[in-house]
């Protein structure tokens, strides 16, 4: 079942209601809810007892055409982005509890997955609300500020192409790093003559973590158990 969603976008429900995990996906700047519906196609066939939500960004899109963005790019530098996404977390944090609220979800089920714009999001929202969601799945993207420390309860994974231009794979790189550095639960893959785009490699290989990676904190409690 497909339709238009009360918080302005799309809802992709389960056969089989109530759903049992949440996936939330945020479209990149200018484009709209309906660019992922093929990415939550595909992973709806992995996780079929799951309710997929596709917000539209918040704002129309200020460099022309009918599609929304979630900040502004125009005069967009290293030093503003940070302010620019942090304007936008109690939004989206909004919009993440109520979703788990009216699902009843908790928040170990819930999945936060971006592209672009919305990796970026996607990625300070990891930072300032560590165990919101279970998992963050950055195609694309990039970190507005490296993390001074890594989420404890969230899982990332960061998936790019080798060869976006956009948003240069050095980003996902340094990310990755950063959080290794500071012992956090994360994976990268990067895909050969990718540009900036969800591939269907990469689309693969996130539904390749979601279902086999298990979570660091998970290993520790266990080791901590025996």
């Amino acid at each position: 079942m497909m339709h238009q969603a009360n918080f302005k976008g799309i809802e992709l429900m389960p056969k089989a209601m109530p759903p049992k995990q949440l996936f939330i996906l945020l479209h990149g700047v200018g484009a709209s809810s309906a660019d992922l519906v093929p990415l939550a196609n595909k992973l709806r066939e992995a996780f079929p007892n799951a309710a997929f939500l596709l917000p539209d960004g918040t704002f129309p899109f200020d460099g022309g055409g009918n599609g929304r963005q979630w900040f502004s790019i125009r005069g967009v530098t290293e030093e503003n982005r940070s302010e620019r996404v942090a304007e936008m977390m109690p939004t989206l944090h909004e919009l993440v509890t109520d979703a788990q609220n009216r699902f009843n979800i908790v928040q170990s089920d819930t999945a936060l997955i971006g592209f672009s714009q919305g990796s970026i999001l996607a990625l300070e929202f990891s930072k300032i609300h560590d165990g919101k969601v279970g998992r963050v799945i950055a195609f694309s993207g990039r970190y507005a500020k490296l993390p001074e420390q890594a989420p404890e309860l969230t899982t990332l994974h960061l998936l790019h192409g080798e060869s976006d231009p956009v948003i240069s794979v050095e980003h996902a790189q340094a990310g990755y790093e950063r959080l290794m550095e500071l012992n956090g639960d994360a994976t990268l893959d990067i895909a050969a003559s990718v540009g900036h785009e969800i591939h269907p490699s990469l689309a693969d290989q996130a539904i390749y973590r979601l279902q086999t990676c298990i979570p660091l904190r998970s290993w520790k409690k266990a080791l901590e158990g025996a």
